[in-house]
């Protein structure tokens, strides 16, 4: 799978958020806004998450349609993935 640039900025967007975490963490924030901001980093994770797997899934399927084979597999393993990631 080739990964694109827009996972690569997400990525880099999630590591400043955990940069940020940290700092916070040394200059003895509240216990509530460390907590929201790891909040924030997790959802962030869990749609770069769906975004690669989604990206994947369609990059299969159009290989598997060309190739004349079905797609049935490759959703359910999709979906699996998502689900096991939760």
């Amino acid at each position: 799978m080739v990964y694109d640039k827009r996972i690569e900025n997400r990525l880099k967007r999630i590591e400043g958020q955990i940069r940020g975490v940290m700092n916070m963490m040394q200059e003895g924030k509240d216990c509530k806004e460390v907590v929201m901001q790891l909040s924030a980093v997790r959802s962030a994770i869990d749609r770069t998450m769906g975004v690669i797997v989604s990206t994947n899934l369609e990059q299969c399927i159009r290989e598997n349609i060309e190739a004349g084979e079905g797609t049935d597999t490759l959703v359910k393993e999709a979906v699996e993935l998502l689900v096991k990631s939760r």
